[in-house]
């Protein structure tokens, strides 16, 4: 046998450790990301001192002597219809998300149990006959609990993901307003969130199950591995929800926005006048 990187213990110790780091420094940016206020106060040189990533920084606006209240304003209410209309279109997908959820996990379970017949009697491993295993009905108890952990994990990462980006839409866009970088770093801090979020939560829990599930199984690696296989299934059928369901919406909005840039303003298809549109990015 080769030598391991870490012991044991300190595989134990580091993983867990990684997945706070992750969700501690996603929190901070999203703490930097919401310092910008979406709001009519103007955003002062005096309140800020001209410290930290531009926020006293003078905008076009104030130095043309303009009334920027007007802009912000618009702009935190096109917000709040962004957020309401995704929250709506999320709540509805999670509805039919959970029946498949629900469905699917009871499939797990009668096919993964129908193996040996529900049996509840520990059986020869399918690596080493020599050594005793875990009954098949335990194997599909914790491959459905596995399961569900991971949709679950997956829903909810997708809805923080959501009300991030719709968070910080409004937010990059006032940014905006002092420099094409100062936009870049609020919109990268927001992705930041997301990412570091999802990659954390699911390195957590996942390390969580596995501690919890080897209670029972012990020195079973076989069984072990082969019930939490199925995390990795829940969260790839949410995500696949979520990718079909989530291109089906924004392009369903891309295209409403087009049609009323058309009828009320006379703007062509996707104009960068029309702040609604995406395909001018993508």
């Amino acid at each position: 046998m080769g030598s391991t990187v870490l012991s044991d213990l300190a595989t134990e110790i580091v993983v867990p450790v990684c997945a706070v780091i992750g969700i501690v420094f996603s929190l901070i940016q999203w703490f930097l990301v919401s310092r910008i206020k979406v709001s009519p106060d103007r955003h002062s040189s005096s309140s800020n001192n001209g410290k930290g990533a531009g926020y006293g920084d003078y905008l076009i606006e104030e130095e043309e002597g303009l009334n920027d209240h007007n802009v912000v304003v618009k702009c935190a209410e096109i917000q709040n219809a962004i957020s309401e209309g995704a929250t709506s279109f999320l709540f509805t997908e999670y509805q039919y998300v959970g029946v498949f959820m629900v469905a699917f996990a009871i499939l797990i379970f009668l096919f993964l149990g129908s193996v040996k017949g529900f049996s509840t009697k520990s059986q020869a491993c399918t690596y080493n006959p020599q050594e005793m295993c875990k009954p098949a009905l335990a194997t599909a108890i914790f491959s459905t609990v596995s399961f569900t952990l991971g949709a679950v994990t997956s829903v909810v990462s997708g809805f923080l993901g959501m009300k991030i980006a719709t968070y910080a839409n409004a937010r990059t866009t006032l940014e905006a307003r002092k420099g094409v970088g100062k936009a870049f770093i609020v919109a990268f801090r927001s992705g930041a969130v997301m990412g570091f979020m999802l990659a954390a939560n699911g390195l957590l829990v996942l390390y969580i199950a596995i501690n919890l599930f080897k209670l029972y199984y012990g020195d079973d690696w076989e069984g072990l591995f082969e019930a939490i296989t199925g995390y990795g299934l829940g969260g790839s059928s949410m995500a696949l929800f979520g990718r079909v369901g989530g291109g089906i919406y924004t392009k369903a909005a891309d295209v409403g926005a087009d049609l009323v840039g058309k009828v009320e303003r006379n703007i062509p298809e996707d104009d960068p006048r029309n702040p609604a549109v995406s395909n001018i990015i993508t």
